[in-house]
């Protein structure tokens, strides 16, 4: 019930706000995203799990005011990480991921329409997804408004499919630029789960003997995100971003945010961030319960760590016609490390980290 009045209260504020760009607004058209193709290949590498493959995306607008988007992502993981070890057994498979999605221009305003599937051998996940972006103010200001509806079908390979979950995500976000060379956005997002939201190959650990996680079926969460763009005037910009995660779980999480971008001569473009993330754990995590709870879960996310990541860059314009087209090969790697304070790991006795590198590498054509 508390979902369908959000979405009421939602679907009532996307005609407020397409009613006043009806009547407020001339003639002229919000951009559609550029004609676009790309092609990438991906690997996450750490904590004993691996998982890689490639990424296709094609964008291509018709006329004026609609564009068109497809995208398939594939997965191919292989998995040995420290949940799996101690409670499982190590395994391969893959997730294929189709989505499509509509971008309509309606004057100064762009909706946008999506419909995702993943499919993995034992999850399912489909996704709809709706968003206007409407500029205000002389384009000054850029309001959006997004609504998400997933729905997915949780498995497990010795018993099939036996469990559903849904998913129901609100988003408002507010772009302001703040001078010819700075911009800021402040964007929240409401977040609401039902269902099964474990793992059925997890197991949790009650006065040291394992046992099956439980975890509530419903779970509400809130984020604020806060991000700053500055332009330096050399030819290179500094960003900066807070985000602030919370949930009727009690689990808490900060992340802090820098960055910096420069181009290099007329081909190369150089950019570089650090980001910071900190997590306070659910109410109901316990790495070795002392009593039996209606709850409990020693799922690691789920408990308090905190980690930092460093990542970087490389855009390479290759060529470039202007008004025909342009091509550009770009790699990107990130190397993160987290410690875990209050996650044993079982095979050593000591408090678990984590160590990760996320690469890719893809080209892009916009024409």
């Amino acid at each position: 019930m508390a979902a369908s009045n959000l979405l009421v209260r939602w679907l009532k504020a996307v005609g407020a706000l397409l009613g006043g760009t009806l009547a407020v607004t001339g003639t002229r058209a919000a951009p559609l995203p550029p004609d676009r193709a790309e092609a990438m290949y991906h690997r996450y590498s750490g904590g004993g799990m691996t998982a890689d493959g490639p990424a296709l995306l094609v964008r291509k607008s018709l006329g004026d005011k609609v564009s068109l988007t497809g995208q398939l992502y594939i997965d191919a993981v292989s998995n040995a990480s420290v949940d799996v070890v101690t409670t499982a057994s190590p395994y391969k498979e893959r997730r294929t991921e189709f989505s499509v999605g509509v971008d309509y221009a309606v004057r100064d305003s762009n909706l946008s329409f999506g419909l995702s599937r993943s499919d993995e051998p034992d999850y399912k996940a489909d996704a709809l997804s709706v968003d206007v972006s409407q500029e205000v103010f002389g384009g000054m200001t850029t309001v959006n408004l997004g609504f998400t509806r997933g729905a997915d079908k949780v498995g497990q390979k010795s018993l099939g499919f036996f469990d559903q979950a849904k998913h129901w995500q609100y988003r408002l976000g507010v772009t302001q630029i703040l001078t010819p060379k700075w911009l800021a956005s402040a964007n929240v997002e409401a977040i609401a789960d039902s269902g099964y939201l474990g793992n059925p190959y997890r197991a949790a650990r009650v006065f040291g003997a394992a046992v099956p996680e439980n975890l509530p079926r419903t779970r509400s969460s809130r984020a604020l995100n806060l991000r700053a763009i500055g332009d330096l005037g050399s030819r290179d910009a500094v960003r900066a971003s807070y985000r602030y995660f919370w949930d009727n779980w009690q689990l808490k999480a900060h992340t802090l945010e820098g960055g910096y971008s420069r181009y290099v001569g007329e081909s190369f473009l150089f950019d570089g961030f650090l980001r910071h993330y900190r997590q306070d754990g659910a109410s109901f995590y316990s790495d070795n319960a002392q009593s039996q709870t209606t709850y409990v879960t020693r799922n690691r996310q789920l408990g308090t760590y905190d980690g930092n990541t460093l990542g970087g860059k490389v855009t390479y314009s290759y060529r470039k016609v202007p008004g025909q087209y342009e091509i550009k090969f770009n790699g990107a790697l990130e190397v993160l490390r987290y410690r875990y304070s209050d996650y044993t790991d079982l095979r050593n006795g000591r408090a678990y980290s984590l160590s990760a590198t996320v690469l890719q590498l893809y080209v892009t054509a916009n024409y």
